[in-house]
């Protein structure tokens, strides 16, 4: 079967409606859905638009038919493309990925309900509250809460047949005071009830509706001399400002919301979403999301927005986030604070996606380093607009000291990782005094034309060290080797890293974050101190060399040796007599000795 990019005409008859729509590959294969305003504008741009990436033109090579369903509005249309993804996991769509099962705590519809930590959700049995990234903070909540309140920790079935007949006793938990045995009628469902409508509330954050009640039972307790009792009620309270203590608290003020933020590289994404109840963050979940044809931030977050809110139950209704974002719905606020606390919450949440990138970024560097090189280089490609994957980079700096000894330096790298065993130094031949213009144009056309004789691969792309002058000057170059346009070349300079290009005035800034940044700072960093280690070693050489030709007797040969064994002058005036005369003999040593120190 043909795909339809050959049959325009089936286009004409697709519905100018909100809904969905998937893209079937042969034997009835689901390779995509996605959503749409107007799914006859969405469907048709695949077929008719010349700029599409490689994966998508795979996608449209695969397609033997097209198969819509027709929803009232936007917000219907997006709901209905997340359970289709979730759902049957098509190979084209991105897919959300913590990598793990986060913890929850369970609240049991049951009488005399228990509350406990699960990894496993069956909404049908009770009531869910999380999910927790940290299981330290989840047990240290649940510690809490069995310290101010006694509840059951069995699974016995408390029914009143069960109680009344005396089915069961009181166990150890009851005489340590963990419970009031409610298995035997000694505390009622009312009591009982009223422990676990606290308990939702400490869950929710809501702890000062608890503190104020704890406060007034404590306080008549005192005033009734039931001392005892208010000296319990008074550690409760002790306990949960403790906990609030050390809860994030943001500001009073922002009552029930959600904040999610998203930061992205070429191939993945990074989701964050907190949940802040009366100003304390309750609730974090970071999540990953690949990125399969280029999609946008705002459609990755919107998709990741309605899928986690359904797994955490948030009924929130405002939204906090860091870009904007169409939600296709009246019913929920979405807001991108400039300033202020709200502002400072959404910077939390960068932050909190940010090391959760890092740590995926770190396992992935231990258990697939030629994954992870692939990533960055898919990085480098798109921030720099390659036609082609930098496997092979060169970077080139230059060196001198007051316009004397004047080096340059390339350094090699291979899958984003240095190939020291490649890098060379050069002595700058054709050029008078500081020119650093001048002598990038040397070394840049050595390098490429050593390497075309040779007949090595060349770079994919090259990086040099300085601005458009510095840039200019490569390029020439490497229009005399006929290699411009050939091979991608930028410059960046050191103020504010600015990354220019050739015949672009304006420059790029890539984010301080960007691991394209960080690896072309590596490169430039290396060729840096490369050349810098060339040139004071030229340096020393040179004064070493110039001092020994004025002792009379001492030959180039022996004088070579000197610089070899010692380094420099100093080394070689504080050397002792011995340690001379074992390098070049009893004679000349005495002539060294007495030209340093006179006898």
């Amino acid at each position: 079967m043909t795909a339809f990019i050959n049959k325009p005409d089936f286009l004409s008859t697709l519905p100018d409606k909100p809904g969905v729509y998937k893209h079937i590959g042969e034997g009835g294969v689901l390779l995509y859905v996605g959503k749409a305003k107007s799914i006859k504008k969405r469907v048709s741009s695949y077929f008719y638009n010349q700029k599409q990436n490689g994966k998508t033109r795979m996608l449209i090579s695969r397609i033997i038919d097209v198969q819509y369903i027709v929803v009232e509005d936007d917000f219907e249309a997006l709901l209905l493309e997340n359970s289709l993804i979730k759902k049957y996991k098509p190979k084209y769509n991105i897919q959300l990925k913590d990598d793990k099962t986060y913890p929850w705590i369970k609240i049991t519809d049951e009488r005399f309900p228990r509350v406990f930590s699960t990894r496993s959700i069956t909404k049908q049995d009770g009531k869910y509250f999380g999910p927790y990234a940290s299981v330290k903070l989840m047990n240290t909540l649940l510690d809490l809460i069995r310290q101010l309140y006694p509840i059951r920790t069995c699974s016995f079935h408390l029914s009143e047949e069960n109680i009344s007949s005396g089915k069961y006793k009181e166990c150890l938990e009851y005489h340590l005071q963990n419970c009031k045995a409610p298995c035997v009628g000694w505390q009622t469902d009312l009591e009982y009830e009223k422990d676990i409508d606290s308990i939702r509330k400490i869950i929710q954050g809501n702890l000062g509706s608890i503190l104020e009640e704890l406060q007034g039972r404590m306080n008549i307790a005192a005033k009734n001399l039931e001392y005892e009792k208010a000296q319990v009620l008074k550690e409760k309270i002790a306990l949960l400002k403790k906990y609030r203590a050390k809860s994030t608290v943001v500001n009073p003020s922002i009552k029930n919301s959600d904040v999610f933020t998203i930061i992205s590289d070429a191939q993945t994404a990074f989701v964050n979403y907190l949940k802040v109840h009366n100003g304390a963050i309750i609730q974090g979940h970071s999540v990953e999301i690949k990125r399969k044809l280029e999609e946008k931030e705002q459609d990755m977050l919107a998709y990741a927005i309605i899928d986690i809110r359904e797994k955490v139950f948030s009924e929130s209704k405002v939204i906090y986030t860091n870009i904007p974002v169409d939600l296709p719905t009246n019913e929920i606020v979405i807001i991108c604070p400039k300033r202020g606390d709200k502002k400072a919450l959404v910077d939390l949440s960068v932050k909190n996606a940010n090391y959760f990138r890092l740590d995926r970024l770190k396992n992935q560097r231990i258990t697939d380093p030629e994954k992870h090189s692939s990533r960055i280089l898919e990085t480098i490609k798109h921030d720099l607009r390659l036609s082609e994957l930098p496997e092979h980079i060169e970077c080139f700096d230059n060196s001198n000291f007051q316009g004397k000894e004047a080096v340059a330096a390339c350094v090699v790298f291979r899958n984003a990782r240095p190939s020291k065993k490649e890098y060379r130094n050069f002595i700058i031949k054709s050029v008078d005094g500081p020119d650093d213009y001048a002598s990038m144009e040397e070394v840049v056309f050595r390098r490429y034309r050593r390497m075309l004789e040779e007949k090595n691969s060349l770079p994919q792309l090259i990086i040099i060290d300085g601005g458009k002058g510095q840039l200019s000057s490569a390029l020439k170059s490497l229009e005399k080797l006929n290699l411009r346009g050939q091979i991608a070349v930028v410059g960046v300079a050191k103020r504010l890293e600015e990354i220019y290009f050739p015949d672009d005035p304006l420059p790029l800034y890539l984010d301080k974050r960007s691991e394209s940044l960080k690896t072309i700072q590596h490169l430039r960093n290396e060729a840096h101190r490369f050349g810098i280690s060339h040139h004071r070693k030229r340096r020393s050489n040179h004064a070493i060399s110039s001092e020994l030709t004025k002792i009379k007797g001492i030959g180039p040969k022996t004088q070579e040796v000197l610089m070899m064994n010692f380094k420099s002058i100093k080394r070689l005036k504080d050397a002792s007599f011995h340690e001379i005369e074992n390098i070049i003999g009893t004679k000349k040593a005495k002539i060294i000795w007495s030209y340093f120190h006179g006898s």
